[in-house]
């Protein structure tokens, strides 16, 4: 009797260990990690877990919890990760954020979403198109029309505006109206 409680006790032990990630393979369905649990103990291929829709993959030295089946070390899989170098700290309670080891994050704070693109462009692809529904759209470089192709900055179309001008025949003095032409100015 004994001796099952003390194998019952080991492998209660053995259900949780926490290690360090060394390697990951992610051309698979399903990710899995290497992960160092000891200086004696490293496990390859771990299949590793994570909520749907949210996908990553660590950087060397994550941390790992690893769950194990039966407390069975040969048939473990990770079921959290987390690298205290990257986290992002000081979130107030209820804010949430994604985000990765380059600096880059989508935060929702209490006072609205802050989207940090840590120095790279930010680029929203495949959509039929993208709305805006805001009182104040606020821009601090130029915005380009046809960037792509041969397309100017509306600070280079001010300028067109601010300049051109109108012929207006047969000017009449008094109360008269006079409506102007069609512009015939070159852009």
């Amino acid at each position: 009797m004994l001796a099952d409680l003390n194998r019952l006790a080991r492998r209660i032990l053995l259900l949780m260990a926490r290690g360090a990630i060394s390697l990951v393979d992610d051309t698979k369905s399903v990710q899995t990690l290497q992960v160092r649990l000891n200086a004696l103990e490293l496990l390859p291929d771990v299949p590793r877990y994570a909520e749907f829709g949210f996908t990553s993959n660590p950087p060397d030295g994550t941390q790992a919890l690893v769950a194990f089946k039966n407390g069975d070390r040969n048939d473990g899989f990770v079921i959290a990760t987390s690298n205290a170098k990257y986290r992002m700290t000081g979130l107030a309670s209820g804010e949430v954020a994604i985000h990765d080891s380059r600096g880059q994050s989508v935060y929702l704070t209490e006072s609205g979403i802050v989207i940090n693109g840590g120095g790279n462009p930010i680029t929203l692809t495949n959509a039929s198109k993208v709305r805006a529904e805001t009182p104040r759209l606020e821009c601090t470089g130029d915005i380009v029309d046809h960037c792509d192709t041969t397309g100017r900055a509306m600070s280079a179309d001010r300028l067109i505006f601010d300049g051109h001008h109108h012929l207006v025949k047969n000017v009449q003095g008094g109360g008269s109206n006079i409506v102007s032409e069609v512009p015939t100015e070159q852009e």
